[in-house]
């Protein structure tokens, strides 16, 4: 029962995150909408809010749900609550600090979500865009934490990260030359 529960736990995160990095590249398509005659314009942002709204409450916020059904039913039933606050179990508690802070940026997806189904345009596309990449971050860090587990030392997976971020940072910045020109 345990691993097919573990199974059912990636499928949904598999299918969490397609929806998160998806999500930010629609929101950007919507905002550069804006750029278009009034006619397309309006067309583009119609399709759009149809799109986001059955990625939204069609794939991403239940396999968000289910991902935090499953996740807890296999750290109880494989015994690794107890490890949680222990020296070897350090890394499944660095992990789900990750967790809380991915479902804290899911729920800023969600409220951008709401503003730009209103009419509300608080970002430009290149924030959206920098802002697409923290799922990828995310997504990296707890990957590595749940592979590598107590073989990762804190110090030289916060390097890694940190340098990876730098890696994104430059890539989005050179993108951004690069469609400017």
């Amino acid at each position: 029962m345990y691993s097919y529960l573990k199974a059912l736990h990636i499928v949904f995160i598999v299918t969490w995150f397609a929806g998160l990095f998806y999500m930010p590249r629609l929101f950007i398509y919507n905002v550069e909408a804006l750029e278009k005659p009034d006619g397309i314009r309006q067309a583009l942002q119609e399709q759009f809010t149809i799109m986001m709204k059955r990625l939204w409450y069609g794939i991403t916020w239940p396999s968000s749900i289910l991902t935090l059904i499953f996740g807890p039913l296999i750290l109880f039933m494989g015994g690794w609550n107890v490890l949680v606050f222990e020296e070897e179990g350090r890394w499944l508690l660095i992990k789900l600090i990750f967790v809380v802070f991915l479902y804290v940026y899911h729920y800023s997806l969600h409220l951008i979500l709401k503003q730009q189904v209103e009419g509300i345009f608080k970002y430009t596309s290149q924030q959206l865009r920098l802002w697409n990449e923290v799922a990828t971050i995310f997504l990296i860090a707890i990957v590595m934490l749940v592979v590598v587990k107590q073989s990762i030392s804190l110090v030289w997976g916060l390097v890694g990260l940190v340098l990876f971020i730098a890696l994104l940072l430059s890539a989005i910045k050179i993108y951004k030359t690069f469609r400017s020109k």
